[in-house]
């Protein structure tokens, strides 16, 4: 059955969230007073189409239903999940949650977006305190996956367990902060390195764009992949944090920084930090800079998934946890469907020629997987290589369509393994490839007979294919039209 959330204010944090839901496959229910709120939403969904399954390689779920409702009763009834996200004014909040607990059902979910109330604050005034906690995400809330969840004393156990069930199931990582903190974790760091960039702006020793340089092609990156501790340990050497910590230790107390001041916010020097900005964007628009950022994010986080770490760990666990069992082997089966990337398009807008190669690859090696040719397998000596290739390219596909590969088993006898692809997008056939590989042990380098029971489940599969013909393009050789 499917579920549903309301989302409560539908702005920048709100959008990003009912997008989060929306895209894997919840139904969402969506108030928001402002009379432009459909077309700033869509915008988002705009953005969010793109981008979200990029980070997959394997299909999203089906999209859930969008609504809009013109009161909160109205969407919050029937919800499962509902996600606050209103001006951060607490005498609103107040009645925002006095409204939502009055229709709701008594076991749903209220998460706050807030980054800084404390939900001791949030629940008070309200019929049902254990309801409600902090999920405060991070922009754009469906690309990033944190989501730091604050509890309070009040909140129910049974409420913090399924609040991260629901979050972990929407490909967010649900930070549990054990104890209620003004700016829970994350916006307590980020306000520190704010105030001590608008000092460096203030006294006039950088600009804007020198800052922003300063994170973007130094610390940044670095942080992405490592955070703070693990950036510092490796800093240390072999020796580690200590070593680390006894060098630079001792300069913590010198006079660096301003972290408990903040330069007043005059006028002139809004006008300084807003001009400096905007000269720093070439006068690109928000639209411009929110898809090249999104562009950039999948860029970075499917780099980072090549090499399951960090957030790409999580990724590519939320990617195993979505692969659907193969039923029936006996005849020709889905091994691939997944979203184009933003990053399989080449200069002609469509899928970049190597990426057939890719998808045909990736759909060679689930066959593998199912054969019995696993990690495992592999791992103890014995694999196989592709020894040829065949591809015909007849239809184009661009970023943000779904593809799927089905694979047709033409032959396993022996050392060898003969398979036949079809890429299709719905009932388009985009491109076929046949490939032929050799079975190989990894400590010769030279081709071996596969293990009995890989070349049992290859027979067998072969023999039911065979009863579904050949399709065309089998064999076929480059030749003119």
């Amino acid at each position: 059955m499917r579920q549903t959330a309301a989302i409560i204010g539908g702005g920048v944090i709100g959008g990003g969230w009912a997008a989060r839901f929306l895209l894997m496959g919840w139904d969402v229910r969506v108030f928001d007073p402002d009379p432009d709120a459909e077309r700033k939403l869509a915008a988002v969904l705009e953005n969010a189409r793109r981008a979200l399954p990029s980070l997959s390689d394997v299909a999203l779920p089906a999209e859930g239903a969008l609504s809009f409702h013109e009161t909160i009763s109205d969407a919050v009834t029937g919800a499962d999940w509902i996600q606050e996200s209103v001006p951060e004014r607490l005498e609103l909040k107040h009645k925002t949650y006095q409204r939502i607990q009055s229709a709701c059902a008594p076991d749903a979910i209220i998460g706050s977006s807030t980054s800084g109330f404390k939900p001791s604050e949030l629940q008070n005034c309200t019929s049902q305190p254990e309801q409600i906690l902090v999920a405060h995400p991070f922009n754009p809330v469906y690309l990033l996956p944190l989501v730091e969840l604050v509890p309070s004393d009040q909140t129910s156990d049974k409420s913090i367990e399924v609040a991260k069930s629901v979050l972990t199931s929407i490909g967010m990582h649900p930070l549990h902060v054990r104890a209620e903190i003004d700016a829970h974790i994350a916006d307590r760091l980020l306000e520190a390195v704010w105030r001590e960039a608008l000092w460096l702006v203030s006294d006039e020793i950088a600009t804007t764009a020198e800052i922003d340089d300063a994170i973007r092609y130094g610390f940044g990156l670095r942080w992405a992949q490592m955070g703070l501790f693990e950036t510092y340990r490796i800093a240390g050497g072999e020796a580690g944090m200590a070593h680390f910590i006894a060098q630079f230790g001792p300069a913590l107390k010198w006079p660096w920084t301003k972290l408990m001041d903040v330069p007043d916010l005059t006028p002139d020097l809004t006008e300084k930090i807003a001009m400096q900005s905007d000269a720093q964007s070439g006068g690109h628009s928000i639209r411009d800079f929110e898809r090249l950022r999104d562009r950039n994010l999948v860029a970075i986080l499917r780099a980072l998934k090549s090499q399951d770490s960090a957030a790409g760990k999580l990724l590519n666990a939320q990617d195993n946890a979505r692969i659907k069992p193969i039923k029936d082997m006996t005849r020709p089966f889905v091994t691939v469907q997944r979203t184009v990337p933003l990053d399989w398009t080449d200069y002609n807008g469509h899928m970049n020629e190597a990426r057939y190669l890719q998808a045909f690859g990736d759909a060679a090696d689930r066959f593998m997987e199912l054969i019995g040719c696993d990690a495992a397998y592999i791992a103890s000596g014995g694999s196989y290589f592709t020894a040829e290739t065949h591809i015909r390219h007849l239809n184009e596909v661009h970023a943000g369509q779904e593809i799927s590969v089905t694979t047709h088993c033409l032959g396993g006898a022996g050392k060898t393994m003969h398979l036949f692809h079809q890429m299709r997008s719905g009932d388009r056939l985009l491109a076929t490839g046949e490939h032929m590989l050799i079975h190989v042990s990894l400590q010769t380098r030279k081709a071996s007979p596969p293990a009995p029971k890989i070349a049992e489940t290859l027979a067998q599969i072969a023999e039911g294919h065979g009863a579904y013909g050949h399709p065309d393009g089998i064999g076929a050789a480059i030749g003119k039209r």
